[in-house]
């Protein structure tokens, strides 16, 4: 599947409200990050904590442009939390970490601008 990068790309195609409920995005708090030398392009390991009833989940981001490894603990990212988990390099990412391209291409996270509950659901 190929996502268009472009902000003057066209929207996608109208989906069902359904559709988009069955793709289960939540909040969770990056407790560790670390570099990640042997993924194909420049990324970062992280494991973020979605609360008790999700718990911690493993999530490999391109984000290396824009963040300091040592500046991620405690920031808060958006992520899909029920896609099937997917080998990247030597780790099993069980989350997708969601981001937006900056003006360069960039990965920018993707977070909320106040507080909320550790896995709280995107609505």
């Amino acid at each position: 599947m190929h996502i268009d990068h472009d902000p003057q790309a066209p929207a996608g195609s109208t989906i069902t409200f359904d559709a988009f409920l069955a793709v289960d995005i939540r909040i969770g708090r990056i407790v560790k990050a670390e570099p990640f030398p042997e993924a194909r392009k420049p990324a970062f390991k992280l494991e973020i904590d979605f609360g008790d009833v999700i718990g911690i989940r493993k999530s490999s981001a391109q984000i290396t442009e824009n963040y300091a490894v040592a500046d991620l603990p405690g920031r808060l990212v958006a992520a899909v939390v029920n896609f099937p988990p997917r080998q990247i390099g030597k780790m099993m990412s069980e989350v997708l970490t969601l981001g937006f391209p900056d003006a360069q291409g960039h990965v920018v996270l993707f977070s909320p601008d106040r507080d909320v509950p550790l896995g709280s659901r995107l609505f």
